[in-house]
């Protein structure tokens, strides 16, 4: 494989390790790997240390040998949910910002953030910007209202109680007592908005996707400077919003017709 600029050594040595291990389900120590990377047993003990600390690698308290740490569970998680609710979630996000006209985002949750995974641009000059990858806040973004409010209850409690909330704006809910309202207005009408809540001169409409065993497993929203907005539009947009979440959550398995 050719390789393109320089590299970081440590680095280097820190996704070897990563390799090997991914080899040897069993483990292996500290000496065996100073072996095996032809480096001193303190310096493969720092990056042991350094990945043991990301949860990349965790101890065998037995034999304290070294394995992949449960950090790749999570990542795997994401990466695969991802990979399959963007393709079966594209032709109706595309759909979604044909309609409207502006621009349509997909996103998954993280710990307590969103990230944006896919979207549809407007193809209007004056429009919100994003980009793939994005992290966002739940509590004041319409797609992460939306996947907040369809969480089990006790997640829901957790997450509240360890956020720090940011006023972003006047308009950001920055008290539990706010949220645990606003998360209850959304069950209710099966749709969140951002009035400006996170960004000056964006509104936003949002409404989670559901799996077969009825979890949220995503959100899609319409976001749109307030300029261009009036009430009848934006009903229309969350009409949209509605109709089309529904058609995804159903692709999913999903079929209470309550959403």
């Amino acid at each position: 494989m050719k390789t393109k600029g320089k590299t970081v050594q440590s680095v280097d040595r820190a996704l070897k390790i990563i390799e090997i291990l991914k080899d040897r389900p069993k483990g292996i120590g500290v000496t065996e790997l100073s072996n095996i990377l032809e480096v001193s047993k303190s310096t493969a003990h720092r990056l042991l240390m350094s990945l043991y600390n990301a949860d990349f690698v965790r101890q065998d308290r037995e034999n304290e040998k070294y394995l992949l740490g449960l950090r790749f569970i999570e990542l795997g998680e994401i990466v695969s949910n991802e990979l399959d609710i963007k393709e079966i979630v594209y032709p109706y996000l595309y759909k979604l910002g044909n309609i409207t006209g502006e621009t349509a985002h997909l996103a998954i949750k993280n710990k307590n953030e969103i990230i944006y995974i896919d979207k549809i641009e407007s193809p209007k000059t004056i429009r919100m910007f994003s980009t793939i990858g994005k992290r966002a806040p739940l509590y004041c973004t319409g797609v992460g209202k939306a996947i907040f409010a369809f969480l089990p209850e006790s997640e829901i409690i957790n997450i509240i109680d360890e956020m720090d909330f940011v006023k972003y704006t006047e308009n950001t809910i920055v008290t539990k007592k706010e949220m645990l309202k606003e998360l209850d207005n959304i069950r209710e009408s099966g749709y969140a908005i951002d009035d400006e809540e996170h960004e000056l001169g964006i509104k936003c409409a949002a409404a989670p996707i559901l799996n077969y065993n009825n979890e949220v497993v995503a959100g899609i929203s319409v976001a749109s400077p307030i300029m261009r907005l009036n009430d009848e539009k934006f009903n229309n947009i969350i009409n949209e919003i509605l109709n089309i979440s529904k058609s995804i959550s159903n692709a999913l398995g999903y079929n209470d017709n309550t959403l």
